[in-house]
């Protein structure tokens, strides 16, 4: 014989329950306790672990970044706010997130809505203390949000293509030698009010820096394969004849030579990025959003 036994309710504290309904068996205690609930819900949303991606045209690929994440068995929920995807209201459902970049500006906020529309839920990401990383545009937008200004170069330099970055003293655990990384930009960041500076570059100074325990913003591009380079530079060959970019044939070459160690480098810093969520402690008092 069925039984319904249950309805969900909501206390005066906002959390979910069950209430028993007239003629029906009592439940076990276990299913009236409003902090067990949160616990059991807590348990069942994280062992789908998955991590909230943003990007900015439909053509946008994780790549690399994507590859290794799911290899670690994180499910990827992409987003596209120029495309009128919604961003979530809070980080409850996902572990971090990653903001990729683009070919329009962090500066854009009063020309393109979904522009604006990012650099305040960036502050709804940075309260829920989860691991956030940015990715050139994403990282421009996160020292947009943080105080900092994002421009050009003062001589109209770019950097498309290989170009080194070397890692500062509080950077060296997770830039430990410097490195060839790969980068399509023409616009810098500030280095943010509070945070940390972890890489220096020569044409742009500020290269990546944390913010917090958490908060990563990167200039370069660590999700780059051969595939994604390919379709940008078929794309957009009017870049590759601005001021500091390098020629096509460089790209390519630049890919066979540090494509290897950038992969090491990005399955460690992924590995530490993580492992500051997975280190975050869940109060017993807390509230299901």
């Amino acid at each position: 014989m069925r039984h319904i036994a249950t309805v969900e309710t909501v206390n005066a504290r906002g959390v979910w329950g069950l209430r028993p309904q007239p003629g029906v068996p009592p439940l076990h205690p276990v299913l009236t306790n409003p902090r067990l609930l949160y616990k059991i819900a807590c348990n069942l949303n994280y062992s789908v672990k998955n991590i909230l991606v943003i990007v900015h045209q439909a053509t946008s690929d994780p790549g690399l970044v994507g590859q290794l994440l799911r290899s670690h068995g994180y499910t990827l929920d992409i987003r596209c706010p120029n495309l009128g995807h919604d961003l979530p209201t809070t980080m409850n459902h996902h572990e971090a997130a990653v903001v990729f970049g683009g070919p329009m500006s962090a500066n854009d906020s009063e020309t393109l809505p979904f522009i604006r529309t990012e650099l305040d839920w960036i502050e709804t990401a940075l309260e829920s203390g989860k691991p956030y990383l940015g990715i050139c545009l994403g990282a421009q937008l996160l020292a947009r949000v943080l105080g900092a200004t994002v421009s050009p170069h003062p001589e109209g330099m770019t950097e498309i293509g290989y170009f080194p970055i070397q890692p500062t003293p509080a950077g060296q655990p997770l830039f430990s030698t410097p490195m060839q990384v790969y980068h399509w930009h023409r616009e810098g960041f500030e280095l943010p009010s509070g945070s940390v500076l972890l890489a220096t570059g020569d044409t742009f100074a500020n290269q990546a820096f944390r913010f917090g325990k958490n908060a990563y913003g990167v200039q370069f591009h660590p999700e780059m394969t051969h595939e994604i380079m390919e379709r940008w530079l078929e794309n957009a060959p009017e870049c590759l004849i601005l001021p500091g970019a390098q020629p096509r044939d460089k790209h390519l070459q630049g890919y066979q030579l540090y494509a290897a160690n950038l992969r090491r480098w990005l399955e460690n810093f992924l590995q530490h990025w993580l492992e500051m969520e997975q280190q975050r402690d869940y109060p017993d008092d807390a509230l299901v959003a």
